[in-house]
């Protein structure tokens, strides 16, 4: 059964705190496994990640087959129905319209002395989106990592998704044509994280990795981060939902299922004024269960990491959102801008009864790839910005030497760095 919290009673702050402290990540200790896959691509390359993907796939590849072609790209895309197609294109072009609104400005200015100072944005060279695979992928996740990168000017964008038994979803191949992609492999697991991070005989390394994974996935990016940049490290997927009881319950119980559905690990957690609604959405859970398509791994999620919490004021439900720090927080109230004031650790707000998560997963335009785990607290969920890069720049006049040099020259001093103190002087004694 789901926790259920009241906050009115005595022990209700020891409960909290041990709802936030659920750990709900995969608990076999796999780095050690981790470690081996990414030191065997590194030390044999093609022939290790070939190997890998015939043994964890069960489909067998050849260096010369590891890249799916564009002929095989656009056999796969002319099965892509109609109805299909147009959904793609439509969420294909509000995810770019909206990622091409955070494109940064470059600046620069002179102050009096004569110096000249500002910064420049520029993309990353590479890019390597890892996309879960067979036919369960999810040609949205292609969608929300490619869009960004190709907004930001990234050249060269890579896929990496593993066709297990050979099996690939050509909404994934479309998707990835729609959003400017340049290679595909088809490859998974730890060892397409490190093909991407060191490169092999077939695959050149990128700068940055982003994407979700298994376990695995996140193990290996871990590893390799340092070597490129990563995008974060996801965890199960989360929502809280913060609703008054003048909402539809079944409304309610459908967004907590949405993710619930995602993975067994998943969390879902209402909070509400109203006792009687939170029975209701409860009773509206367990009838939804007994038709949906994934019940049995909805039903895990519910049952072992839902959660239901009463509260007195929808301002607790703020303080309590802020503690938890959701993935995903839908505010279905009557005025949710207001209640979303309140709230600054989230990764993204669904504002209103008529705003599911749903809709955000695919065609309202921001990214779904969010922080998970109270990530929110410190992170922001993936943009254009993640694959950029700000170089400052500067440039000094004779007279805005003059001017700061000489504080330089001192706090070189004070630090023991006679070199620095002495680049400094030595133009000084020129000027002068």
């Amino acid at each position: 059964m789901p926790v259920f919290l009241d906050s009115k009673d005595a022990n209700f702050e020891a409960s909290f705190r041990t709802l936030l402290s659920m750990k709900r990540e995969d608990s076999p200790d796999i780095d050690q496994i981790v470690a081996g896959i990414i030191a065997d691509v590194r030390a044999y390359g093609d022939s290790a990640v070939v190997d890998f993907t015939e043994r964890f796939d069960r489909f067998g590849v050849t260096a010369q087959t590891l890249r799916i072609s564009d002929v095989e790209v656009d056999t796969q895309i002319a099965k892509v129905s109609d109805s299909e197609r147009s959904a793609l294109a439509l969420a294909a072009e509000r995810i770019r319209s909206y990622h091409e609104k955070q494109l940064p400005e470059d600046c620069r200015w002179r102050e009096a002395n004569g110096a000249e100072l500002g910064w420049r944005w520029t993309p990353v060279s590479a890019a390597g989106l890892y996309v879960p695979g067979g036919l369960a992928s999810y040609p949205s996740s292609v969608l929300m990592n490619a869009i960004p990168a190709n907004v930001a000017g990234v050249e060269r964008l890579v896929i990496t998704v593993p066709t297990p038994e050979g099996l690939i979803n050509p909404l994934v191949l479309l998707a990835a044509r729609l959003s400017g992609v340049s290679e595909i492999y088809r490859i998974g697991g730890a060892q397409a994280v490190a093909a991407l991070a060191y490169g092999t005989e077939t695959i050149k390394p990128v700068d940055k990795i982003t994407g979700p994974g298994n376990a695995y996935v996140a193990a290996a990016k871990r590893r390799v981060f340092g070597k490129v940049g990563i995008d974060l490290i996801a965890g199960p997927s989360e929502i809280l939902v913060i609703a008054e009881g003048e909402n539809d319950p079944d409304w309610i119980a459908l967004d907590l299922l949405s993710q619930a559905e995602h993975d067994e690990s998943a969390q879902s957690i209402l909070i509400t004024t109203d006792a009687a609604f939170a029975s209701s959405v409860c009773d509206a859970i367990d009838s939804r269960l007994k038709t949906l398509e994934r019940a049995s791994i909805a039903k895990a999620s519910w049952e072992n990491f839902g959660a239901v919490i009463t509260v007195p004021s929808l301002d607790m439900a703020a303080q309590l959102s802020d503690r938890i720090a959701p993935e995903h927080l839908e505010l279905c109230v009557a005025d949710p801008d207001a209640l979303a004031h309140k709230i600054t650790h989230a990764g993204a707000i669904f504002l209103g009864a008529l705003t599911p998560e749903a809709i955000g997963d695919y065609v309202c335009g921001p990214n779904h790839v969010l922080p998970t785990a109270r990530s929110a607290r410190f992170s922001s969920g993936l943009s254009v910005l993640d694959f950029m890069k700000r170089t400052t720049l500067a440039s000094m006049s004779a007279k805005a030497l003059r001017e700061i040099g000489p504080a330089a020259e001192t706090l070189a001093r004070s630090e023991s760095l006679q070199a620095h103190g002495l680049s400094v002087t030595a133009r000084l004694r020129k000027l002068n």
